[in-house]
């Protein structure tokens, strides 16, 4: 009945032992898998839901569950706070993953999410862009140069033969320190450039938008020109009043939701009626063939997050701290020799000087 834990040393030990690119394949074909193989009757994914708050600070809490049927259940808890990288020198994104067993409620592990959060949000986006956008793409646009950027870089990069990348902030230092954090995955001959917004919405084949612009304050560029086959990764709206792309750019573009009934909540499909949202990520990785055909004209994909996303990550994960060894088991949960007997230790005898009695025990070798 012990618990699994994973800090974020335990992830840097199991990502240097597989490696980077290699996680990051491995993570894309098998959330292809998983989307192609999707199954609502088996595979239970409510809207997520949560706490936003303007003071003392503005940020958010939500939960992003998932039910897999007779075999497992997600929690995921995920702080968004856009001023901590200044304020406090903290991701904007926080986040911790727990996994559960249905048929007794045991906490089966619990996981750093912030790590697994980027590295999903880049698969989902590779995912996309691998059935939009035009094969040869070669200029990458980032519109927002935080965290996501890295993992929307090394994830479309790991799908696409790129040239370019052409990046953009509104904070300068993020998009000076950005070659820095993707140079141990970007090949020395892509040409990684500021421009400004203008240049970059015009020149690119595929374009990532992640940023933190507040509630009521987008869209974070204007509906200008582009190349007609672009496509667009949203990835920063994630609730109401949020968004970062311009009407006008949605309602020519062909829109993929990740997930249709949150996209329209707290997505860019936020800004369309129903019949102006196409086809949601499950059904275009499920047929990407036909959809191909989108590749000539400009297409969108309004990715919110979804909690299969996570599933994936942390499965594939959970299997390499398995294999290697790696976490702490940890006796959690109040389990007693009588399961009807809550105080049941207040009979025994005081045991506080044996060394096994709440130790956790490190798997690592």
């Amino acid at each position: 009945m012990n618990t699994l834990l994973l800090s974020y040393p335990d992830l840097q030990d199991v990502v240097r032992r597989v490696g980077i690119d290699r996680l990051m394949d491995q993570l894309i074909d098998r959330l292809t898998a998983a989307l192609v193989s999707y199954d609502a009757d088996r595979t239970e994914i409510p809207v997520r839901a949560g706490f936003h708050y303007e003071t003392p600070i503005t940020g958010l809490i939500e939960w992003m569950p998932l039910l897999q049927k007779h075999s497992s259940v997600l929690m995921k808890v995920v702080g968004y706070h856009p001023e901590s990288p200044d304020t406090l020198q903290l991701p904007t994104i926080l986040s911790v993953l727990s996994k559960y067993d249905p048929n007794t409620g045991h906490l089966v592990a619990i996981v750093d999410g912030t790590f697994l959060t980027a590295m999903r949000t880049g698969a989902a986006s590779a995912i996309a862009s691998r059935v939009l956008a035009k094969p040869d793409s070669r200029t990458l646009g980032l519109i927002g140069c935080g965290a996501q950027a890295v993992t929307q870089l090394h994830a479309i990069g790991r799908s696409f033969r790129l040239t370019d990348v052409l990046i953009f902030d509104a904070d300068e230092s993020a998009m000076d320190t950005f070659p820095g954090r993707v140079e141990a995955f970007v090949s020395p001959e892509v040409n990684i450039r500021p421009v400004s917004l203008v240049d970059l919405v015009a020149s690119s084949d595929i374009i990532s938008v992640a940023t933190s612009v507040p509630i009521g304050q987008g869209p974070v560029f204007q509906a200008g020109e582009t190349r007609p086959w672009l496509h667009v990764n949203a990835v920063g709206s994630d609730f109401p009043g949020k968004i970062e792309l311009p009407g006008a750019l949605l309602q020519r573009s062909y829109v993929c939701p990740d997930t249709l009934d949150q996209a329209i909540r707290e997505g860019e499909c936020q800004q369309l009626v129903t019949d102006q949202i196409g086809a949601d990520i499950v059904q275009v990785t499920r047929r990407a063939a036909y959809y191909a055909s989108k590749r000539n004209q400009r297409t969108v994909f309004d990715s919110t997050g979804w909690a299969l996303e996570d599933q994936v990550a942390l499965d594939l994960l959970l299997e390499y701290a398995e294999e290697y060894g790696i976490g702490s088991s940890i006796p959690i949960e109040s389990v007693s020799g009588d399961p009807r007997d809550t105080y049941e230790f207040l009979r025994q005898t005081d045991d506080r000087d044996r060394d096994d009695v709440a130790a956790p025990v490190k798997l690592r070798s």
